[in-house]
């Protein structure tokens, strides 16, 4: 697997930057040593360290621009810290070994010696939070490698390294301050120290051989990290600030701005190579993290190596997730509660995340007091009990340190590990902004003193590793790559950074009609039907799902005519599993499926366990892809982010994610606004992530009748007056039988591009006995029809009304038709919305030559569902005018009184037909 890394773009430097380096050898064994220790050791001068390890950071100096305004008390000694209070004297002279894991706590110390050694540890420029940890086996490793840690100094080339990156991120944002004074480039000043935090994390990704990071990242101080440690070229930077695009001419894309963009790229590192993929961020802040987690697992996966319950470092998964937070956004948006949720679920946890605060202390131009109620950022960890290390910006050094136990941390447990890096922001939320209007004092604190980057290479200069002229040729060496590179940007040629490796093969639509062969014979449809009801012997499954959902699908199976929804759906999955594709399905109570009818996984009466049978048909047959039936948290925003993730790094597995009710969408309106609608035409990131949404009105009032289809359809570009074709950027479909929902599911893995599709799902159809379909529409040689004709037996030249309509509403005319014996209209299913099948429409028309009227009927009201994209599209392309058949308009989506809703849909089915 590694053998297929493309190194062409891997960081190299040429002066050691990112080389191996030994690392102490000691190790804190843990529970066990610290029991045995304990043994010996005087239990108040344990808890004495313990209240340093638990209360320490309340006094810790990790603020580089601290200002009071009146705090007198924050000056004041914590009691819990004061050895008097645990009946320590000072005269007493105390061995700490096996209390502390630093050299310097091998031999005796005096109370005063013991106490500024825990004060430098626990109260410095970085101190951790680990009271809230359950396990004290986690509490004790991570206290012991934080203090071994603590002792370990960087060597000189280590700091240089440190020094020149900082000073490089400083150049580059004060040379954008000079070339595009008017460009927001939301800087990484204030808090260059970040650079630390990367080159530490690159150091640790090559030592425990990893084979892939994925980084969900802001924009504060994207583009520095980009250009100075990813290999970005400035000049693609540059290029896009003078308003070219950044893809080739031949790309359907409209582009985005430059602190959106992303990399994918090799990184070598002492001679061990990794992937890194940053991906391309929207402006909703932390929108990207549950895309991050996604992505992250995906690829663990694929390189089937996770998620373990092992101990030790040598099986955990070699992907890292890694994300960057703002301060004000990360407590502030609920999607991060959600992300943390997740972090341990089946089918969603990615092994742990390290995660970055980047803690400037101010959100857009609100004071952090104002911004949250709790002390810390960070404090949202707290529950998931992950650990949490504070550092002063002022202290790379200390932040590299904290990287790398964050690094070990997830590799030994697989869990999350929180870096809160307290630093500032020297300008306002973007440059062209004055921070001082409504934070005077804050500002006249930053303006006052030296930059992080100045401030360490001074403290270098004091130590003898850098002089002066060291540190002016660095800023001027880096400053004069930057003109080069801003002299060539016009010459420079946009990357094609898209359908490379897993993606190779696929490619764009045109806008001409593809038809998709997707039937299967039916042989083999009739053994995956068998099969994905079959159950082990012994299994106990419950009575009920016996006779109405095993017995039943046998019936139907063996018979081929009657084809149900949830049959047509496991033939679906079960055949694209016989052709090698994965298929995830991910939602709330997906394994029974909201309305009971799935029961894709079965669980044991008496045992509780969990059996899925088409997983059981897949093991039985050689490289069939596997079924992943995620039963998700109580979310929407994150887990539909999750898929999105897993949909854009694997384009061979089918990924589904179903809605509770069809309104739930809504709960995760960012993530289909700014990822999967636009992600393509912004990024050239393609995916085809499968939204069922199921809709209906059903007399369930205001809340669970309407998907709010209107909002999809507005949100595409298909055009008015142009052809149907596949090049939308956003498929629509509203599918009335088994069969077509069974050739939509096929499709989306058989054609040669990916584009998100949206199910306006079923509901009542789901078990409605005309809502069935033979075997012989599932056969080689059809396809996913995007208009189905009138299968009533009328007399075409009699019609005088043509009706088009969508999804379950064609029953209901349907048997209201029947009923009345109505004879002269025609009903036109209509089954995808977008593209709009212009040609099929007109195909189904021309067999109705005397008719006069035309007529668009749908369940919704006439400002939603589908009449306003149906009827300029109509009438422009087919030449016709159309009429309106439906509920009136409304602020609200159905009537919450049923007698109310009774009339209303006799009303629609009235006017229709009459």
């Amino acid at each position: 697997m590694l053998g297929r890394l493309l190194l062409s773009r891997g960081y190299h430097s040429t002066k050691g930057v990112f080389g191996h380096r030994p690392r102490p050898t000691t190790r804190y064994e843990g529970l066990a040593a610290a029991v045995l220790d304990k043994r010996n050791a005087n239990a108040n001068v344990y808890r004495w360290v313990e209240a340093y390890r638990n209360h320490g950071h309340r006094m810790a100096a990790i603020d580089p621009v601290k200002f009071h305004l009146a705090d007198e008390a924050a000056s004041e000694p914590l009691p819990e810290l004061q050895y008097a209070r645990y009946g320590l004297g000072a005269a007493d002279r105390i061995d700490p070994r096996g209390l502390l894991n630093v050299p310097a706590a091998q031999q005796p110390l005096s109370m005063a010696e013991l106490d500024a050694l825990l004060a430098r540890m626990y109260c410095g420029s970085c101190s951790i939070e680990l009271a809230f940890i359950e396990s004290e086996q986690e509490r004790e490793w991570v206290a012991g490698r934080y203090e071994q840690l603590f002792q370990h100094e960087l060597t000189e080339g280590e700091r240089r390294e440190l020094a020149e990156l900082m000073l490089k991120s400083q150049a580059f944002d004060q040379f954008l301050a000079v070339k595009f004074p008017t460009v927001k480039r939301y800087g990484g000043e204030g808090a260059e120290s970040m650079m630390a935090f990367y080159w530490e994390l690159f150091r640790s990704a090559g030592e425990h051989e990893l084979r892939n990071v994925v980084i969900g990242m802001p924009h504060r101080g994207k583009l520095n990290v980009l250009t100075t440690m990813f290999g970005t070229r400035p000049a693609k930077i540059f290029k896009k600030f003078k308003g070219h695009p950044e893809f080739p001419a031949d790309a359907q894309a409209m582009c985005d701005i430059a602190s959106h963009f992303h990399t994918s790229t090799d990184i070598i590192v002492g001679g061990k190579t990794f992937h890194l993929n940053m991906l391309h961020n929207p402006s909703h802040l932390e929108a990207v993290n549950p895309v991050s987690m996604g992505k992250a697992r995906a690829k663990q996966l694929a390189l089937a190596d996770g998620p373990y319950d092992t101990s030790g470092t040598d099986r955990r998964s070699k992907v890292l997730n890694v994300q960057v937070h703002g301060d004000a956004a990360f407590p502030g948006q609920g999607i991060n509660q959600e992300c943390l949720m997740m972090a341990a679920v089946p089918h969603y946890e990615v092994e742990g995340t390290v995660h970055l605060i980047v803690n400037n202390q101010v959100g857009f131009t609100t004071p952090a007091e104002r911004g949250r109620s709790t002390r810390y950022v960070s404090d949202l960890a707290k529950a998931i009990m992950a650990p949490v290390v504070h550092v002063n910006g002022d202290d790379p050094e200390a932040l590299a340190g904290v990287t790398q136990l964050a690094i070990e941390y997830r590799q030994k447990f697989g869990k999350d590990f929180f870096i809160d890096l307290n630093c500032y922001r020297r300008w306002g939320h973007n440059e062209l902004d004055d921070p001082t209007v409504t934070n005077p004092l804050l500002y006249r604190v930053i303006h006052g003193r030296p930059s992080i980057p100045d401030r360490y290479a001074g403290r270098l200069i004091e130590a003898g590793v850098f002089d002066q002229q060291d540190v002016d040729a660095i800023s001027n060496s880096h400053r004069n790559y930057l003109t080069a590179e801003l002299a060539a940007c016009e010459q420079y040629e946009p990357e094609r950074s898209y359908f490379g490796g897993q993606w190779a093969g696929l490619q764009q639509p045109g806008d001409e009609v593809t038809v998709w062969n997707t039937g299967v014979d039916y042989r083999l449809l009739s053994h995956i039907g068998q099969e994905s009801v079959r159950l082990p012997e012994g299994f106990n499954v419950h009575p009920h799902l016996q006779k109405t959902h095993i017995d039943a699908r046998r019936k139907r199976i063996a018979e081929g005519q009657r084809i149900d929804w949830a049959t047509a759906e496991a033939l679906a999955i079960g055949s694209l599993m016989y052709q090698g594709f994965n298929v995830r399905l991910s939602g709330e109570d997906v394994g029974r499926g909201t309305f009971a009818q799935r029961h894709a996984m079965l669980v044991d009466q008496q045992t509780n366990e969990i059996f899925i049978p088409l997983n059981a048909m897949a093991a039985a047959t050689p490289n069939a892809g596997r079924f992943e039936l995620a039963n998700s948290i109580l979310s929407e925003e994150a887990v539909l982010g999750f898929e999105y993730g897993m949909a854009i790094d694997s384009p061979n597995s089918l990924v589904l994610w179903e809605a509770q009710f069809g309104d739930f969408f809504n709960g995760a309106q960012i993530i289909i606004d700014t990822f999967l609608v636009s992600g393509e035409t912004k990024w050239m990131v393609c995916n085809g992530l499968v939204m069922l949404l199921p809709h209906g009105y059903d007399g369930a009032a205001s809340e669970h009748s309407s998907c709010r289809v209107e909002r999809f359809l507005q949100m595409t570009d298909s055009r008015e007056t142009s052809p149907d074709g596949d090049a939308v950027n956003l498929q629509i479909i509203n599918p009335s039988t088994p069969a077509q929902y069974f050739h939509a599911l096929r499709r989306q893995q058989i054609r040669n591009f990916r584009k998100p599709l949206l199910v306006v799902a079923p509901k009542t159809l789901l078990r409605l006995s005309d809502c069935v379909s033979p075997h012989t529409d599932f056969a080689p040689g059809t396809h996913f029809q995007p208009v189905l004709p009138d299968p009533a037996p009328l007399d075409p030249k009699r019609v005088r009304r043509v009706v088009l309509c969508s999804g379950k509403h064609y029953y209901t005319l349907a048997s209201e038709r029947q009923a009345r014996q109505v004879t002269d209209v025609a009903l036109v299913r209509v089954e995808s919305l977008c593209p709009f099948p212009v040609q099929a429409i007109r195909d189904e028309l021309a067999k109705y030559a005397n008719a006069r009227e035309f007529v668009w009927s749908q369940e919704e009201h006439r400002n939603m569902g589908a009449w306003t994209f149906v009827q300029p599209r109509f009438e422009n392309m087919c030449e016709r005018r159309i009429q309106y058949r439906g509920r009136p308009e409304a602020a609200t989506v159905a009537v919450g009184v049923s007698k109310w809703h009774v009339r209303e849909a006799e009303d629609v089915i009235k006017t229709t037909l009459y």
